[in-house]
C-alpha cells in the first residue's frame, strides 16, 4: 500500500508543481504531511539537505521520502512518479512538434534563437570575466592573476579544440580552473 501511496502522492507533485523545485515544496509538504510521512521540522531538514546535494530539489526530496517510507524500491517509485509527468509531456510535445520543426519558417526562427542564445552566453561570460578582472573589490583594481587564469583557460579550451577537434571536457576545464586558482593564490 505504501508504494501505491508514494506513486500517487509524488505523481501529483510532478504533475502540478510549476515554477521549478521551490515551487514543488508546498505540494511536497502537503503530500508528505497528509500521508504522515514527514512533519514540518523533518521536512525543513530534508529541504536543507536536498538543496546541498546535486540534482533538482523536488527529485531529491521525493527520493528521500520514498527511501524513508519504502526503502530503495520506495525511493525509485517516488522519484519515477515525480519525473514521469514532465517526461511524458516532453515526449508528447516532441512528437507533436517534429513535423512543425521541418517548416522553413520555424527552422529560421530556431536559427535566430540559437544565435541569440550564443550572444547572451558570450555577453554573460565577457561580463563575468570583466568584473572578475577589473572589479575585485569596492575600488577598481586590476587583477593580473584573474586575467592570467582567464587567458590560460581560454588558451587551453580553444587550443584543445584546434588539436583534438572536439575540445576539452567542461568538467576537466573546471577542475583545471580550480587547481590553478588554488596554486596561484598560495
Amino acid at each position: 500500500m505504501i508504494y501505491l501511496e508514494l506513486f500517487l502522492g509524488f505523481l501529483k507533485v510532478g504533475a502540478f508543481a510549476f515554477g521549478g523545485g521551490y515551487g514543488a515544496i508546498p505540494l511536497i509538504r502537503e503530500t508528505a504531511v497528509a500521508y504522515g510521512w514527514l512533519d514540518d521540522e523533518r521536512l525543513s531538514d530534508m529541504i536543507a539537505i536536498s538543496e546541498s546535494t546535486p540534482g533538482p530539489i523536488a527529485v531529491n526530496l521525493a527520493t528521500y521520502v520514498g527511501s524513508a517510507q519504502g526503502g530503495v524500491l520506495g525511493a525509485l517509485i517516488a522519484t519515477t512518479a515525480t519525473i514521469l509527468p514532465a517526461f511524458l509531456i516532453v515526449i508528447i510535445l516532441m512528437n507533436l512538434l517534429k513535423n512543425v520543426i521541418k517548416n522553413e519558417g520555424v527552422k529560421s526562427a530556431i536559427d535566430g534563437i540559437k544565435a541569440c542564445v550564443v550572444g547572451i552566453i558570450l555577453a554573460t561570460g565577457a561580463y563575468m570575466a570583466f568584473n572578475n578582472i577589473f572589479f575585485v573589490s569596492a575600488e577598481t583594481v586590476f587583477d593580473w592573476k584573474a586575467l592570467a587564469i582567464t587567458a590560460a583557460l581560454a588558451l587551453i579550451y580553444f587550443g584543445s579544440r584546434k588539436i583534438k577537434k572536439q575540445g576539452i571536457s567542461p568538467i576537466l576545464l573546471i577542475v583545471i580552473a580550480g587547481v590553478t586558482g588554488v596554486l596561484v593564490n598560495l
